[in-house]
């Protein structure tokens, strides 16, 4: 199976998923209710690994991470963002 890693990185998002998750007080399990309410299928276990930057994250799984916390995907990969500006 081919890895499928950035600069030994999973995802470029943990930082700021768990950061925006603390900001709106919720939980791992009551983030992924809203998700579930999305029909995205996720569990504790697996926002747990994506903040521990030990999961990819698909596109759909951004756009509604995004959704259920109420940010914009370009807040989201602000991380990202500021280590590589155009």
């Amino acid at each position: 199976m081919k890895k499928i890693n950035y600069y030994d990185n999973k995802n470029v998002i943990s930082r700021r998923l768990h950061y925006f998750r603390k900001l709106r007080g919720l939980s791992q399990e009551q983030l992924v209710a809203r998700l579930q309410v999305m029909n995205v299928n996720m569990d504790q276990q697996s926002i747990s690994k994506i903040e521990h930057n030990a999961r990819i994250v698909t596109d759909y799984e951004l756009a509604c991470l995004c959704r259920a916390l109420g940010v914009r995907v370009e807040e989201m990969l602000a991380d990202f963002y500021g280590a590589y500006p155009e």
